[in-house]
């Protein structure tokens, strides 16, 4: 029923998905508490789009997820007002519906939690809380009136919880599918894949063991699977203070403290969300639906290319006490390599911009 009523949203506001664009994914489950309508849709697609929701009116959402770029910003890290860098690379906002959990670290689990975690961002939005987002918001009649007509409510009711649902059930109909690969694996397509994309793509389900987090199961493919992982990036950083790290937030201080401005610290991950010394270092396992698209790569941003991260796990990622188990050198030859990075670039959809593989 969920998906029937989302397709039916998706005919009324065609711009944002077309039914063909479901090959290979999943059914989408809609919240009971936060229902699509074709007018919310358009009113959270104008509050993603909103400059004057940050403090010196020059950031919205689609500033570091940009549509030309599949819904990312090709920074190694984002950029918010005053031109200040965070310490996270913008994840796509494509197929985020499908994550149980939200922000590279998980700490919540659902569209709308994630939609206001920006807009107090002292790096990003800059804004001082969720009134002042709402403030913001009411001045607007324009806003006023689509409020009153969605969530019939006067101006004066408008709270942040509605700003967050509004955005939610936008970011909910960025979706895609219909790659090369699904063309193949789900379309029975035979031609849609090159012979060096068909091999690649053996080698991520057997010998690469990419299949076994970027998940493909017999009737689709979210190339994720909601779970977290230390692949040695970024540990270096936060090697040497760990034992500190952890003793300070065992004795009560707060992640939060310095989420936004300890580049140290908030290379702990997970932790910083469970504080289980397990999860030191682990992030959460990203989609590669459209990843020729949205490089540069890892949770920091830092490799520029497929070809480095494929390089990256060859050599078995970064040695620390806290690494992954299913992290080990791979031994991949040359052409296994230019396989590998082949199917890659076959998983972007034909409806993006640059989804044409090279």
């Amino acid at each position: 029923m969920a998906l029937l009523l989302f397709l039916h949203m998706a005919v009324l506001y065609a711009d944002t998905i077309k039914a063909d664009n479901l090959l290979g994914l999943p059914k989408l489950s809609i919240p009971t508490h936060n229902s699509q309508s074709a007018e919310k849709i358009a009113l959270g697609k104008k509050l993603f789009n909103d400059k004057r929701l940050s403090q010196d009116g020059t950031i919205s959402c689609a500033s570091c997820h940009n549509k030309q770029r599949a819904f990312t910003d090709g920074q190694k890290v984002a950029v918010g007002i005053r031109q200040q860098t965070g310490f996270r690379n913008a994840p796509t906002v494509v197929n985020a519906a499908f994550y149980q959990t939200l922000f590279l670290d998980g700490r919540v689990a659902s569209l709308e939690e994630q939609a206001l975690g920006p807009f107090l961002n002292p790096i990003e939005h800059g804004l001082k809380n969720k009134q002042q987002i709402v403030e913001i918001v009411k001045q607007d009649q324009q806003y006023q009136q689509q409020f009153a007509q969605v969530f019939n409510t006067a101006d004066s009711a408008i709270t942040a919880e509605q700003i967050a649902q509004a955005i939610a059930s936008f970011e909910r109909t960025l979706i895609a599918g219909n790659s090369a690969f699904d063309r193949y694996l789900f379309g029975r397509d035979r031609q849609a894949l090159s012979q060096s994309e068909a091999r690649g793509m053996r080698l991520f389900r057997r010998k690469g063991n990419c299949a076994n987090c970027h998940e493909i199961s017999g009737k689709d493919a979210l190339f994720m699977d909601n779970r977290f992982y230390n692949l040695g990036v970024g540990f270096a950083k936060v090697n040497p203070q760990i034992a500190e790290f952890v003793k300070a937030l065992r004795a009560g201080e707060s992640a939060e403290a310095y989420e936004f401005t300890d580049a140290q610290r908030v290379e702990l991950g997970r932790f910083n969300v469970t504080h289980i010394i397990a999860d030191i270092g682990k992030f959460k396992t990203p989609t590669l639906r459209n990843i020729a698209l949205t490089a540069p790569y890892m949770h920091d941003g830092s490799m520029n290319t497929l070809e480095e991260v494929v390089d990256y796990y060859d050599q078995g990622g970064e040695k620390n006490p806290y690494l992954d188990s299913a992290i080990f050198p791979l031994h991949f030859t040359d052409q296994e390599k230019l396989d590998l990075v082949a199917f890659l670039k076959a998983l972007s959809s034909e409806s993006y911009a640059g989804a044409r593989r090279n």
